[in-house]
């Protein structure tokens, strides 16, 4: 019998690629003594964060009937866009709530013991609904019982790229048996009431709202959430905590970022809560220029990097 040894080759580079791929689908997992992350290379999304001591799942686990999603990536917009468009030197583009890319495939950079990237190019395919050309890489690394969840973009493309990014990370509460999620608190970092922006139709309007906390402790009430996210700008606080009944803190989530939001579905009585750093946020309702005067939005020139993270801590 004959075989043709470059198709053989050829087949066996095939099934080699065809592996590769596969790696790169799907479910990736990091842990230590103290914790396990899994997360999925769509979106490149965390789908669980587990207390080894505690035997606690910390992340929501995505049920559609309150939220999908579990912990997306926001970019290349955080928040909604006036009418969903966008303008770039005087086109429109249509674009939906948190841009693209949560719902796209990542590839997997690298993976260690404690460390994974993954990465999104753009294509002819991003090219259409946003005109640049850029890399985002999504990390994270885990240190005892914390997560740093680290991004980095780079303008590949010659023109300067506006873009904002956010997390939007939904976590367990209540977690504790025969509690309900009004039996708990949220402590910031802040000695003074915050003041967020208030939401009409899913912009920004004109409006504020101010939110006072007890020695930096805000109850969770029935009503927390009935005007949507509580969005706070301009550095208000940087570290944010769940806690228990007794006001003991089981989860913080620590951010440079400028802007935050704490979101649960309005109405649902969903039984986990948001906490979300961002670097830009939805348009006000009046908003009508050109992208790259949207507020808080970043610009990058040719080949510049932007890299920003933050950490999620358990208390076990």
């Amino acid at each position: 019998m004959c075989y043709d040894l470059t198709y053989i080759a050829g087949r066996e580079n095939e099934q080699k690629e065809r592996k590769k791929e596969k790696k790169q689908m799907g479910r990736s997992i990091l842990e230590n003594d103290k914790i396990k992350l899994e997360m999925d290379s769509l979106g490149a999304e965390v789908k669980s964060l587990f207390g080894k001591n505690s035997g606690r799942e910390y992340m929501w686990h995505g049920d559609p009937a309150y939220w999908g999603r579990t912990a997306p990536v926001l970019f290349p917009f955080v928040g909604s866009l006036k009418d969903k468009k966008y303008r770039v030197n005087g086109r429109k583009y249509g674009m939906g709530q948190h841009g693209f890319a949560r719902d796209m495939e990542f590839t997997l950079l690298e993976q260690n013991k404690d460390n994974i990237r993954f990465v999104l190019e753009s294509d002819e395919e991003t090219r259409k609904k946003y005109p640049f050309d850029f890399s985002l890489e999504l990390g994270y690394a885990l240190n005892e019982s914390s997560v740093r969840v680290f991004w980095k973009v780079i303008n590949k493309g010659k023109e300067e790229m506006p873009f904002s990014i956010g997390g939007h990370p939904a976590f367990m509460c209540p977690v504790l048996p025969e509690t309900v999620q009004t039996d708990y608190y949220i402590s910031f970092d802040a000695d003074q009431p915050l003041i967020s922006d208030v939401i009409e139709d899913g912009l920004i309007g004109d409006a504020l709202k101010e939110y006072s906390l007890e020695n930096g402790y805000l109850k969770i009430t029935d009503d927390l959430f009935d005007g949507d996210a509580l969005i706070m700008e301009k550095d208000q606080a940087h570290s944010v905590s769940l806690c228990l009944p007794d006001k003991t803190p089981y989860l913080t989530v620590k951010f440079g970022a400028p802007l935050f939001g704490i979101w649960s579905p309005v109405k649902k009585n969903a039984p986990f809560i948001c906490i979300e750093p961002w670097y830009g946020r939805a348009d006000r309702v009046r908003f009508d220029q050109e992208l790259r005067d949207r507020e808080w939005s970043n610009l990058l020139k040719n080949e510049e990097i932007f890299e920003a993270s933050y950490d999620i801590v358990i208390y076990e």
